[in-house]
């Protein structure tokens, strides 16, 4: 199968994650849109959604998607969304899409995420794929030194301005051996909104399309 084929294939076996009158948390990216697009064709009467980004509110509410702010919900049952890596542990790089940030806030009101992802996002080490970190403009270059001596290459996403008016640095080089301790070490950096690293709000589930189908994958 192709890797468009198997992004339609975990679309739609997202589906099962989704329960009647419920509101979902609903990511953003290629791999999504499969999912929302599935989500619209099912029958299954949803109360609405939490979007992470403009784009999948746009296509949400083209489809009759009711769309709500997350300011106006307390909690989600699930939150579904692609990655750019996964690990054997669930940890994630994500903001591939440049949606990071809202796709951290949007899944931390989640019970649980449930990542669609084609077998080739499953890695044994994150950092194969640059990290993005999103930023204040103003700090870009002090943080992108900070990378620097760490050994990596952080460069600016050229023409890039997020949904929060901050700008994404594309960081090359690392290999993320302890997720979580690495998250929460960059997250503290002056100037940096949120880091693509996805372990404190990790995945529960990972629904992985491969040649012979979907495999799942469940995290502890």
């Amino acid at each position: 199968m192709t890797q468009d084929e198997l992004k339609t294939l975990v679309g739609q076996a997202a589906l099962q994650y989704v329960a009647a009158g419920s509101i979902i948390g609903v990511g953003t990216g290629s791999t999504v849109d499969k999912f929302i697009d599935a989500l619209a064709a099912s029958g299954i009467q949803i109360k609405g959604a939490v979007s992470s980004s403009v784009r999948s509110t746009e296509r949400m509410k083209a489809l009759g998607i009711t769309v709500f702010e997350a300011a106006e919900v307390e909690s989600l049952g699930v939150y579904i969304d692609g990655a750019d890596e996964i690990d054997h542990g669930g940890h994630m790089i994500k903001g591939g899409g440049a949606a990071l940030t809202r796709e951290k806030i949007v899944a931390d009101l989640a019970e649980q995420f449930i990542c669609i992802a084609d077998a080739s996002k499953l890695v044994d080490v994150l950092g194969q794929f640059p990290l993005p970190v999103e930023v204040i403009p103003m700090a870009a270059a002090q943080i992108a030194r900070r990378f620097a001596a760490l050994g990596a290459s952080a460069t600016l996403r050229a023409g890039v301005v997020t949904d929060n008016s901050c700008h994404i640095l594309d960081v090359r080089g690392l290999q993320i051996k302890d997720a979580k301790a690495f998250e929460s070490d960059v997250n503290q950096w002056p100037g940096v909104v949120t880091v693509g690293v996805f372990a404190r709000n990790r995945a529960s589930v990972c629904l992985l399309g491969t040649a012979e189908g979907v495999k799942t994958l469940k995290f502890d």
